[in-house]
């Protein structure tokens, strides 16, 4: 091994103690701890009575079930559809394709049901408000097409069932309705 000269030795020495006084440094300051501040009061609101609003929810279990049974009540007509169960904001809780259904079913069984749950009301009633209203069809989401059907709790909605894929949307709501049924509505 070549010896190194007196400068380059101490030029090294020099570098070394410059990294490892700046790695002391460094570490001091990111462990120091800053001056502490006078701690504020925590504060809480009173969110109790009339500040709060209960909702209901249909459980996964009984959206799963409900799925099932749309999808088994296509299946019997030998319909290849999508089934789609969304919570009350419109949130798929469970989807099942069914063999053989169509890449658009999907998407659109996801919206019939979000349509059905926003208005709490079979999408095949809405599309008819379409011919009084017809931008309607313009909120982001919707689909105005017979197949999707609410699942209501005392009188407010609480899921939506949409069904897509069936040669026509009296097919697709007659399937949605099958899921809402085994639901015991």
């Amino acid at each position: 091994m070549k010896k190194m000269s007196l400068r380059a030795r101490v030029l090294t020495g020099g570098v070394a103690a410059a990294a490892l006084s700046a790695g002391t440094f460094g570490a001091m300051s990111a462990t120091a701890a800053p001056a502490a501040a006078p701690a504020a009061p925590a504060r809480t609101a009173d969110a109790s009575g009339h500040h709060l609003r209960t909702t209901s929810h249909l459980t996964v279990d009984a959206a799963t079930r409900a799925a099932q049974a749309a999808l088994k009540a296509a299946e019997k007509d030998g319909r290849h559809v999508t089934v789609a169960v969304v919570d009350r904001n419109g949130t798929p809780l469970v989807t099942l394709r069914g063999d053989g259904a169509g890449p658009q079913s999907y998407e659109s069984a996801i919206r019939k049901g979000f349509t059905a749950v926003s208005w709490n009301a079979p999408t095949s009633e809405l599309v008819k408000r379409l011919q009084s209203a017809p931008n309607l069809k313009d909120i982001p989401g919707t689909l105005f097409l017979g197949g999707g059907a609410p699942v209501a709790a005392d009188g407010a909605p609480v899921a939506g069932i949409g069904v897509a894929g069936a040669p026509s949307g009296d097919l697709d709501e007659k399937y949605a309705q099958a899921g809402v049924a085994s639901l015991g509505h």
